[in-house]
């Protein structure tokens, strides 16, 4: 079982594994959770400092602050397997979440704002509006409808000449409301003509590499 955390540690944290020193606040730790849960699901490790090093937890107390993230600063409840590993005398806890079928998971921030997370590297990033409306759409279930408009046909131009585009920047260019183009862009990221692009500073959306030469689909998922 050391093998095992070793293994995980000399990994260093990425999309799919966080380090935590220690919990001082369930509600960070719901973050990840909630991260890990929108995405590919994860591994969380208390008791590893940032650099890989083991520090260990200081208290049972940590694993009831985990389970408090799980089942009240989240939501809906997210589920998550536990065990511990003794390494040199000192406690690490290790976290499992699975890709959640629910989304969008939540988690409360310090104002008590509910909030969706994703993992992108080793980041925690907020959801945007975008992604949330995929997301509805998706567990409806019901189809999407894809028209290519005066504003989609603006939007595509505008991607043959430029490797992306902002959900700003196809508000400016087209002229049209937010909600629209938000919706726009989550039917044809569905769709799979465009795909969605993450980092620290912001989502964009570019054309995907299987993008169907088609001016109308309907699609189920």
């Amino acid at each position: 079982m050391d093998r095992h955390i070793r293994e995980l540690i000399a990994e260093g944290e990425n999309q799919k594994l966080d380090f935590k020193y220690c919990v001082s606040d369930s509600r960070k730790i719901a973050r990840t959770l909630s991260a890990f849960a929108n995405t590919d699901g994860g591994r969380l490790l208390i008791g590893v400092r940032d650099n890989g090093s083991i520090a260990g937890i200081r208290s049972d107390e940590e694993i009831y602050m985990v389970d408090t993230a799980a089942h009240i600063f989240c939501r809906p409840v997210i589920e998550y397997s536990l065990r511990q590993h003794v390494i040199g005398g000192k406690t690490i806890l290790e976290v499992e979440v699975s890709k959640g079928n629910e989304k969008p998971y939540q988690a409360m921030n310090e104002e008590g704002r509910w909030i969706s997370w994703i993992r992108h590297l080793d980041q925690n990033l907020s959801a945007n509006r975008v992604l949330l409306q995929i997301w509805r759409k998706e567990k409806k279930g019901s189809g999407v409808l894809v028209k290519f408009g005066k504003a989609e046909n603006m939007l595509m131009e505008y991607l043959q000449k430029n490797a992306s585009i902002s959900l700003s920047k196809f508000r400016k260019i087209s002229g049209i409301s937010a909600y629209r183009a938000e919706s726009i862009l989550a039917n044809l990221v569905i769709f799979r003509v465009l795909v969605m692009n993450a980092s620290e500073k912001g989502f964009t959306y570019s054309i995907g590499p299987d993008t169907p030469a088609v001016e109308e689909q309907l699609i189920t998922k």
